[in-house]
């Protein structure tokens, strides 16, 4: 026989972490780039139990970004990034700059993955060779052009004209990722990198390790092609909903309120009995 107040506490036990999980997840709901934590229920012997499922996959509406170095993703697909200590790693967050040294980076510091590009839009390897196909090799981030390793984008700036390269006005980001450099007002435009984008057969599945950062698993599969559009200028927004959010918050308290009364009740029983007892 299950013990009545034994599964009280385990169902409140249950809706506490539910009620903990919606509330991270509207206190992050303006948070770019921020994806929403999802919790099941399952029966068991003494009560219910929640069991935390794959984030939330869904694209964020778009919202404008800080600086033109910022990038939304428009459709499937992740953002590749290097981290510190050469870790590759992958981001809905498109939240970049250039640090002192012209490099592409996000707010961590992690360097932003490309690959580097001709005058005439050809890919160029890197690695000085052309390597076979190895999706297992981590420097192969996405399955990208002919599986040439990425590199980090680097920008610099002259100092002695304050020109990109010493030659560019500016520079723009295409919607397949192409990063140009812009000369003589607009006239002229030469591609340099293209960002590194990586899409997953089950990115469901993919690792947080970092807040907006994750890591592919065997879940999530190695990269993927077949991924969305860039759009320079703009951040993702969480993919939170408020009317969602809202209505389950109910439900759990609601949940938490019935659980705190079954308790007080047994309780109560338990209390009568023993004066009975005695």
């Amino acid at each position: 026989m299950q013990d009545p107040f034994i599964t009280a506490l385990n169902t409140q036990k249950a809706a506490m972490g539910w009620f903990e999980s919606l509330s991270q997840n509207l206190s992050n709901i303006y948070t770019p780039g921020y994806r929403e934590h999802r919790m099941t229920f399952s029966d068991y012997v003494n009560g219910i139990r929640t069991s935390e499922i794959p984030r939330k996959t869904e694209q964020g509406k778009a919202m404008p970004g800080r600086a033109p170095t910022n990038m939304f993703i428009e459709g499937n697909g992740y953002f590749t990034v290097r981290d510190k200590t050469g870790n590759l790693m992958f981001t809905r967050l498109g939240d970049f700059k250039l640090n002192d040294e012209g490099t592409l980076v996000n707010e961590k510091g992690y360097k932003v993955q490309g690959y580097l590009l001709g005058e005439n839009g050809e890919v160029i390897n890197t690695a000085g060779s052309n390597p076979s196909p190895n999706p297992n090799n981590p420097n192969h981030a996405t399955g990208g052009p002919g599986q040439v390793p990425t590199t980090e984008i680097n920008l610099w700036i002259d100092p002695s004209n304050g020109k990109y390269y010493g030659k560019f006005d500016e520079f723009k980001t295409r919607s397949d990722g192409t990063v140009v450099g812009i000369a003589n007002e607009g006239k002229t435009s030469t591609p340099l990198y293209r960002v590194a984008l990586a899409n997953f057969v089950n990115p469901g599945g993919l690792t947080e390790v970092e807040d907006h950062m994750f890591i592919s698993s065997d879940v999530s599969g190695l990269p993927v092609a077949g991924t969305g559009e860039v759009r320079e200028g703009l951040l993702e927004k969480s993919n939170v909903s408020l009317k969602e959010q809202v209505s389950y918050l109910q439900q759990a308290k609601l949940q938490l309120d019935v659980t705190s009364k079954l308790i007080s009740t047994n309780k109560n029983l338990l209390e009568e009995a023993l004066r009975l007892i005695q």
